[in-house]
């Protein structure tokens, strides 16, 4: 399945129905009275969080809702139906955002959740309300009211603990694949990974926690360079960073000005971004070679007071103490949120 986290849509609410202009014909009853009952009201357009769903890909396809219109009063003041309410399902974490103004109106982040997004239009009165001593006989009821209408933007955000962040082929898909059960695509090229994964973490006697791996960064991102920023705001809902550095002797750049490109273009994508805790992680250790490059990082995250783990997903070396660190930091988040 194609994964889409963005997307453009029109919703209407249903209108209310007419309130009736009647007066009661009845067998002995020579001056029946108004007796128009009232418009239905018009269906809303409610969006719902659904953890059966992981894409956007649907309002790909489809991008205009509109919910039923109540139906009209009725003689005999009898009231109209009310129009079926449009429930619209997507992924647990989307956004919603008004495309006229950027607002930004709700954020669906469990499941369940759900938002009237239109609201649906009263129901005209009938004429059966507007009877007085001096005006018997009216001839007139309310027009059902216009349901609401807006342009959204649909913004779904994974809900993970851990952001994975590196260059392309750095290492996150094999790390992801080594801690989690998720089988990303993995191969000896950049970019390899082209959509977010989720993998979910298992430790032993510890609460399982999730990590996204999101497509690699490259310097220039915040221009459309390479895949540009399009996956970053998979991240922003994160509590911990990783960021992957390469430490092999193969590795291309110096790995602290590696390290400071990427960091550069969270900055630019969102300067909040640089606030969150940030663990650096030195992959591919098992062919460091002369330790130049891992000196190199360790003594500068030691100097900035920042987190250094050296591991290989091959071996396994570092992986056991990497997820340990990382249920420890997160036990320490959720306890500060309680």
């Amino acid at each position: 399945m194609k994964f889409v986290d963005y997307a453009t849509i029109y919703v209407k609410a249903g209108h209310g129905g007419k309130g009736a202009i009647h007066f009661r014909r009845e067998k002995y009853v020579p001056r029946g009275g108004p007796d128009g009952g009232d418009g239905g009201r018009g269906g809303h357009v409610i969006i719902r969080a659904s953890g059966n769903l992981n894409t956007l890909l649907d309002f790909r396809y489809k991008r205009e809702y509109m919910a039923q219109s109540g139906a009209h009063g009725q003689k005999q003041r009898m009231h109209g139906k009310d129009g079926e309410d449009l429930l619209l399902p997507v992924p647990v974490g989307t956004q919603i955002i008004d495309e006229t103004t950027k607002e930004a109106l709700f954020d669906l982040d469990h499941e369940g959740a759900e938002a009237v997004i239109a609201k649906g239009g009263r129901g005209g009165q009938g004429n059966q309300h507007f009877a007085t001593a001096t005006r018997q006989v009216p001839r007139f009821a309310q027009p059902g009211e216009e349901g609401e209408e807006r342009h959204l933007v649909l913004e779904l955000k994974l809900l993970a603990d851990v952001g994975l962040l590196g260059l392309p082929n750095i290492g996150k898909s094999t790390l992801i694949s080594v801690i989690s059960s998720a089988r990303p695509k993995i191969a000896d090229y950049q970019f390899t990974t082209l959509v977010p994964n989720l993998g979910v973490v298992k430790p032993d006697n510890r609460r399982s926690f999730v990590v996204a791996d999101i497509p690699g960064l490259i310097e220039g991102a915040h221009k459309g360079v390479g895949l540009g920023f399009q996956f970053l705001r998979h991240v922003e809902r994160t509590s911990l960073l990783l960021h992957l550095v390469d430490i092999s002797e193969m590795g291309e750049g110096d790995p602290v000005d590696n390290m400071m490109k990427i960091n550069r273009e969270l900055e630019l994508f969102n300067p909040d971004m640089l606030l969150k805790p940030q663990i650096v992680v030195g992959t591919k250790y098992d062919i460091a070679g002369n330790m130049q490059r891992h000196d190199r990082l360790k003594g500068h995250c030691d100097d900035n007071n920042i987190k250094f783990i050296a591991i290989s997903s091959v071996t396994g070396m570092g992986i056991k103490k990497l997820v340990s660190y990382l249920s420890d930091r997160l036990d320490e988040a959720r306890a500060a949120k309680t």
